[in-house]
Order: structure tokens, then C-alpha cells, then sequence
């Protein structure tokens, strides 16, 4: 993780904009309202695009989280093994099935690795912040936006 550049001050949006332009391929985030007994993030890869859907009625600490979680697949190159889902579909081709659900449909395993590497991107985050000086105050306003809604 070391080789990953978290902006200064740590920012998720601006993260995954760096994310993007490493790997070549636009990232949409894609704000999502009313999704009631659904996941609260999804990540989505088209020919043009890969795609973040998150929930737009949630916390922004929330939110953050949902984007590095699924950025998170990304790094970990989880978009690109086929689920054995394929035996469940086999009417549809492989190549359908592998740019469907293989992209938008993890194993539990792939499911805590995106978890645990978003929580070090976000513990990383704090240490810069804490070596640079600004402190708490400085680490709050990072992730929960200054009061006033700056």
C-alpha cells in the first residue's frame, strides 16, 4: 500500500480521481438515493468506465468509506476473476457473465480485503495528518468535512 498516494489532505473523491488516472480508465461515482435493503455501494465496469454507486443517504464518513471499499476492488484487481457463478447461467455466454456479474459480484474473502484495505487507506490517511501537525482537528475536518459544510 505504500506505492498508493493519498492526497493532501486526504480527500476520497480526489483519491479515487488519482485511482483512476493510474489505471487508465475513467471511475464514475454515481450518488444513489432510496435503496432500502440494498447494498450500500457497488462497483460496476463497462467497456468505458468502471463505475461506483453509492448511497447518497448516508453519512459522508459513510460514504467515504462505501468509495474506498469499492476502490478498494479495484486495487485488488477483484474486477477481474469470473465468479463460478457461471454455472448458474449457463445459457449466457462467458464473456457476458464475466462482464456482468464478474464485476459486480465478490466472494466473501474479496469482501473483507476490500473492507480491510479501505480501513488502512483511511488509518494511513490519519498518520499523514498526524506527522504533518494537524492533528486531530485537522484529521477531522479531512473526514467529516468542516462545520459549516465546507
Amino acid at each position: 500500500m505504500a506505492e498508493l498516494e493519498l492526497p493532501d489532505p486526504f480527500d476520497a473523491v480526489r483519491f479515487v480521481e488519482g485511482l483512476a488516472e493510474r489505471r487508465g480508465r475513467p471511475i464514475e461515482l454515481i450518488a444513489v438515493s432510496g435503496r432500502p435493503n440494498l447494498p450500500c455501494g457497488l462497483l460496476v465496469t463497462t467497456d468505458q468506465a468502471d463505475c461506483i454507486l453509492y448511497s447518497a443517504d448516508t453519512t459522508p464518513l459513510h460514504q467515504r468509506h462505501i468509495l474506498l471499499h469499492e476502490a478498494a476492488h479495484l486495487i485488488c484487481r477483484h474486477d477481474e476473476s469470473a465468479p463460478a457463478s457461471r454455472t448458474l447461467l449457463p445459457h449466457l455466454s462467458s464473456e457476458l457473465v464475466h462482464r456482468v456479474l464478474g464485476r459486480t459480484v465478490y466472494t466473501e474473502p474479496q469482501e473483507r480485503e476490500a473492507e480491510l484495505l479501505a480501513s488502512l487507506i483511511l488509518h494511513r490517511a490519519q498518520l499523514d495528518a498526524d506527522r504533518r501537525g494537524g492533528g486531530a482537528a485537522s484529521w477531522t475536518e479531512s473526514v467529516f468535512g468542516r462545520p459549516g459544510g465546507g
